[in-house]
């Protein structure tokens, strides 16, 4: 029987050397730099370019569909196994104590965007399918190791795939945590529209705050024409005394800038953030704003401030197996020519609907004048425990880990896993790391990603051999 644990740490010292460089790419999606060839701009692409040449290198077939996705391919049969994986980022933010696209190894953890989601773990899922082909491995079914360059936003480049490519007859993702999941709540986003306007006092020039809807804003920045600075910066000493927040106060030519900074994190597990956002909205609530303006800062300070369960709104819902809807408030932006923009993303379980969770949000927007309108949305997703997939997956995690108390677990967090009728997440954050996915100074133990090529290595092998 093949050890795997060893087989793994063999491929370490060249697995970190392809790594780096595939984090070194900056493949932040830009719509602004997009163009024909590049629909996404220029750095996913280049980051889908490197790792197709780095396969091809290793002696895969590989097809690269318009430079927003691409796939590297081994085996032969009638059936498929897909392993869809991302080379997309978040954009970095700031906080960071190292050069986000500069990956640096410092106490056993790999720093750098991407680490955690999702270069470190595809990579070492890549490398385990490597390491079977490169040991001839006879594969009973084609294996396809499919990476998107947008997972972070539309998923533009899979569901290209799909629909130019044959469904893959099962699959997973290693886009999320150990063991493996097997549901995935729905997702729904509503976007918000607050009329421009203010008063004959104070007003609110800009507020802007957050980078995407699946991310807790870490800092949010207001600008105040007509405002007294001196009073301004006592208030927030007192307020910065009484939150876990940073904050200033700059005065410039008669401007007041107020920032709040928080603590990012990914939008499926929101009260692990401190959204920076809400909070500047909560301390600003204390000021006479008038129309758009006040509308804005009440709706953000009085109803999404530390409520990431809708129970401000009387909107709490649960479901037995998939657990609780949850709320992201993500994007939060005014401007006094142009009024406001709120992006509220849910992560909802079976049980209720986009429809019936603008319902809840409608009363109170209407109060306020906003307007509500649904953005795109997913269906919750399940593959049942006893599926021979999850048994497979589960057994490879168990038998590498040692875990013998593992479970299918449901998330809040939406992987290409849905994309496939069979098809779950699987790894390669490990139960007692920290998830630093979306955050500043992100990182993955290499050990763990040592550990989850050695799973990945297993699972592999079991599905695709007799």
């Amino acid at each position: 029987m093949t050890n795997w644990q060893e087989a793994a740490e063999g491929q370490k010292k060249n697995y970190l050397a392809d790594l780096t460089n595939i984090m070194k790419i900056a493949s932040v999606r830009d719509d602004n730099a997009a163009t024909d060839e590049f629909p996404l701009g220029p750095m996913p692409a280049k980051a889908l370019q490197a790792f197709l040449a780095m396969a091809e290198k290793d002696g895969f077939r590989t097809k690269n569909i318009d430079n927003l996705v691409g796939y590297a391919e081994w085996g032969e049969g009638n059936e498929t196994l897909a392993i869809l994986a991302h080379l997309d980022v978040m954009p970095a933010g700031k906080g960071w104590n190292t050069d986000p696209f500069q990956p640096v190894i410092k106490d056993g953890n790999i720093y750098g965007r991407g680490a955690s989601d999702d270069k470190g773990p595809g990579m070492a899922c890549y490398y385990a399918l490597k390491y079977l082909k490169d040991h001839g491995v006879h594969f009973n079914k084609k294996v396809r190791f499919i990476v998107g360059t947008d997972e972070e936003s539309n998923w533009t480049g899979m569901h290209r795939y799909f629909e130019v490519e044959p469904a893959p007859t099962l699959g997973f993702s290693p886009d999320a945590e150990f063991p493996v999941i097997n549901g995935e709540k729905g997702q729904a986003s509503l976007k918000l529209t607050v009329p421009a306007g203010n008063g004959d006092g104070i007003n609110l020039k800009s507020f802007q705050s957050g980078l995407r809807f699946n991310m807790v804003p870490r800092e949010a920045v207001a600008v105040l024409e007509y405002a007294d600075a001196a009073q301004i910066k006592m208030d927030l000493e007192k307020f910065l005394a009484d939150n876990p927040v940073k904050g200033s106060v700059e005065e410039d030519n008669g401007n007041v800038t107020v920032t709040i900074i928080g603590k990012a994190a990914h939008g499926m597990e929101p009260e692990k953030g401190i959204n920076a956002g809400t909070y500047l909205a909560t301390f600003l609530n204390q000021y006479p704003f008038e129309g758009g303006a006040a509308h804005f800062i009440e709706f953000l300070a009085k109803y999404l401030h530390l409520d990431t369960r809708m129970e401000t709104f009387d909107g709490a819902f649960r479901d037995d197996v998939m657990g609780e809807m949850t709320m992201n408030a993500g994007i939060l932006n005014f401007t006094a020519e142009d009024g406001g923009h709120i992006d509220m993303n849910f992560r909802f379980p079976k049980g209720i609907t986009p429809d019936q969770i603008q319902q809840i949000v409608q009363p109170v927007a209407d109060q306020l004048q906003i307007k509500v309108e649904q953005g795109p949305s997913q269906k919750p997703h399940f593959v049942p425990a006893d599926d021979p997939l999850v048994q497979t997956l589960m057994k490879a995690y168990v038998d590498q880990s040692g875990d013998q108390d593992a479970e299918p677990e449901v998330v809040g967090g939406g992987t290409y896993g849905r994309l496939m009728k069979r098809g779950v997440a699987f790894g390669a954050l490990m139960p007692n790391t920290p998830n630093t996915m979306h955050q500043a100074n992100e990182y993955q133990p290499v050990a763990d990603l040592i550990k989850s090529m050695a799973i990945y290595m297993q699972a592999i092998n079991d599905l695709v051999t007799d």
